[in-house]
């Protein structure tokens, strides 16, 4: 391309005809100077394309007490970029760029994250059509005596997370009762895993007198189960690890975090989005209570076994 661009600049010293050279070498005016220009600076060597990087990236300004920060969280806590970002955000009301922050970690060689690496075979997202098609279910203990009960709509990650002392029937239908009332769309199906506090009679009566399909999942599957699954992980890491289980007001401070989660902290599934943010995006899609309730048939459910063998023996059975 050098050789061509002597040719553009010679034929021009010789001739001194701008509209001859462009029309002869195919250029335009504008670029016939810019190289002309260079030429008559540096010679043959100005021919060479040069870089068009900027000279000096803008830069977020980060002070020594930001930077501490978030050496702290990642050495501390563990956490990757994005969970820096939303603890940041969370925490300390401080708004930092991901390339900041990645910055800031190359710049003292964190950016390597030194935790166990989970094996990954392959990554296969998936979610329903729209919200309240399935909302899944799980507990999770935090420590004894506090207990974690998380509903997680598969479409939105839009969820309800409840604390309570013990795992059991009488709480699951409280949770019920409040994913009712705070999810803001109406529910299909409820899928969870194969725990007794799920399969009371009261509770699986309580969903059909609501019209809601109950569908646990087979034993030894948790991935059926993911996304309520990934969601225990993320609080753990971000929620918990700043909270006390056993202070007065962590009712409160669940609440805080629930509000977080579903309407200010972005989901990498989401494409960066929260979850009340997909909830108005598919809200033209989401079928109202009345329809759900019309399509919902109480002759096609039963009532399931949590053994798993005997629940497919009475399936077959019916």
């Amino acid at each position: 391309m050098e050789l061509a661009r002597l040719g553009w600049v010679e034929l021009y010293a010789q001739t001194g005809d701008a509209g001859l050279v462009c029309r002869r070498c195919g250029i335009s005016r504008p670029t016939l100077r810019k190289w002309w220009r260079r030429y008559q600076a540096a010679g043959p060597a100005g021919l060479v394309e040069q870089s068009r990087r900027p000279r000096r990236l803008a830069a977020q300004k980060v002070f020594a007490e930001h930077e501490t920060l978030i050496l702290s969280l990642r050495r501390d806590r563990k956490l990757g970029i994005k969970q820096l970002r939303n603890e940041l955000v969370r925490q300390h009301d401080l708004t930092l760029l991901l390339d900041t922050i990645h910055r800031v970690l190359v710049r003292h060689g964190e950016q390597v994250l030194k935790r166990p690496r989970r094996h990954v075979r392959g990554k296969l997202r998936y979610s329903r059509p729209v919200p309240g098609d399935r909302v899944q279910m799980d507990v999770c203990k935090i420590c004894p005596g506090v207990y974690q009960y998380t509903a997680i709509d598969d479409c939105s990650r839009y969820a309800v997370f409840v604390i309570y002392p013990r795992r059991t029937a009488a709480n699951t239908l409280d949770l019920l009762d409040r994913v009712i009332e705070e999810m803001p769309f109406a529910i299909q199906r409820i899928q969870t895993d194969r725990g007794r506090e799920f399969f009371a009679e009261a509770v699986q009566q309580r969903l059909i007198d609501w019209g809601i399909k109950f569908r646990p999942i087979p034993p030894r599957s948790p991935h059926l189960n993911g996304k309520v699954e990934r969601s225990h992980r993320a609080v753990l890491e971000e929620f918990w690890t700043t909270v006390d289980p056993k202070s007065a007001d962590i009712a409160d401070r669940v609440a805080e975090w629930q509000h977080h989660w579903n309407w200010n902290r972005p989901h990498s599934a989401l494409d960066g989005a929260s979850p009340i943010d997909r909830v108005a995006e598919r809200s033209d899609q989401t079928p109202l209570r009345e329809e759900v309730e019309a399509l919902f048939n109480p002759a096609k459910e039963r009532i399931r076994h949590p053994d798993y063998r005997i629940d497919r023996a009475l399936a077959a059975v019916k």
